[in-house]
């Protein structure tokens, strides 16, 4: 049908479904408009009001085709800055997003305190992004055939040659392989560049997948983890946007240790009263004969990218620009989200510091209680 041009008309067209919310961007070539006529369809459908979402003043062309569909407005967090945070003797103003009272101060004073004590190290010691799918065989048998396959060292230079064509920046790492019955998990690990990559390695893998069926004909693929129109089971072998003991173990994305020395002077207490509180992924021990405190954070799973995704977005390109990190790095391709990985644990090790200061100091609860609560009449704000 032919789109009526009074804005009117159109959130009638909305409301009826006469014409389908989804298709208002590509019919009018206005995303802006496309944004208020479907806020003010949703307001007229629900007889609710959206009154205190703003629509103005947001790019709504930068989002066409990725990161958000039928946007109807966006979110407005505040952004504080945390540091300096001295990181492998360099300094970084971290940018921090929240509605969580204390959170920037926290981590600010943990920056301090690190600061004051000669700064952290990070390093990274793992960079690979995984993708897992699961195939299927009418035997066991024929699953470990697979198995020893892929697992054979004088297949990997033919696989990787395969997995590679997906992108001039994807290059296969490894392949590990778990057997439950006739089920055979595959776990595909590859370096990707500068971006994160899940899509990257996916594309890879249905290239290697595509590949064995030549050999493997009877191979059943149950499932991309994450992955395409292939996926009807989740492998759950990568593990995606979930926390998992293979993760932990093995890594993926970036594998970060950050660690720094906090001396005396700057601890003021038995730093050893700290250490029954937090071990594993942060650890505390006193150091120097009980004098300083030794902290550490391993993330094994830190994932992240400086190009590709919302990383184009101004507020997002803003934020990584001001560390040090925006796009691709040309002369050493991948730098730039390593670098931002360590930025993130090196913040985190600030936050952790400040936090378990306040918890053995009393301060946790009578900071948010003081910071964290508005003072305003909410009785007196519109709904």
């Amino acid at each position: 049908m032919d789109l009526p041009e009074d804005d009117e008309e159109l959130v009638n067209c909305v409301v009826s479904g006469r014409v389908p919310s989804y298709s208002l961007e590509s019919k009018l070539g206005d995303c802006f408009r496309a944004a208020k006529i479907r806020r003010e369809a949703v307001q007229r459908l629900t007889g609710r009001s959206v009154e205190g979402l703003p629509l103005e003043g947001f790019d709504y062309d930068s989002i066409l085709g990725q990161c958000c569909e039928m946007p109807v407005g966006y979110v407005q967090i505040p952004v504080g800055i945390a540091g300096p945070l001295l990181l492998n003797g360099c300094e970084y103003s971290v940018p921090m997003a929240t509605t969580e009272g204390c959170l920037v101060a926290s981590t600010n004073r943990g920056c301090k305190a690190i600061y004051s004590s000669g700064g952290a190290t990070c390093v990274l010691i793992r960079d690979a992004m995984t993708r897992a799918p699961v195939v299927r065989f009418s035997s066991a048998k024929r699953a470990t055939e697979l198995k020893f396959f892929l697992e054979d060292p004088l297949n990997f230079d033919t696989l990787s040659l395969v997995f590679n064509k997906s992108s001039r920046f994807a290059r296969l790492q490894g392949i590990q392989c778990a057997i439950a019955g006739k089920n055979l998990y595959i776990r595909f690990s590859c370096s990707t560049g500068d971006a994160m990559g899940m899509n990257m390695v996916s594309k890879g893998v249905q290239n290697v997948l595509d590949f064995l069926q030549n050999d493997f004909p009877d191979m059943d693929v149950i499932g991309i983890s994450g992955g395409d129109a292939l996926l009807r089971m989740p492998g759950n072998y990568c593990s995606d946007k979930k926390p998992a003991a293979i993760n932990w173990i093995e890594g993926r994305g970036k594998s970060v240790v950050c660690e720094a020395v906090i001396t005396g002077d700057v601890v003021s207490k038995d730093p050893a009263q700290n250490i029954e509180s937090s071990h594993c992924i942060t650890m505390m021990e006193a150091v120097n004969d009980g004098k300083d405190l030794h902290i550490s954070v391993t993330m094994p799973s830190i994932e992240v990218g400086t190009v590709g995704g919302g990383t184009q977005l101004a507020s997002q390109s803003a934020c990584l620009s001001l560390l040090g990190v925006k796009g691709a790095s040309k002369e050493s391709p991948g730098s730039n989200p390593a670098l931002l990985a360590t930025i993130v644990a090196g913040s985190v090790l600030a936050g952790e510091l400040s936090l378990m200061s306040a918890i053995s100091a009393g301060q946790l609860v009578k900071s948010h209680m003081k910071y964290n609560r508005s003072s305003r009449d909410i009785t007196k704000i519109s709904s």
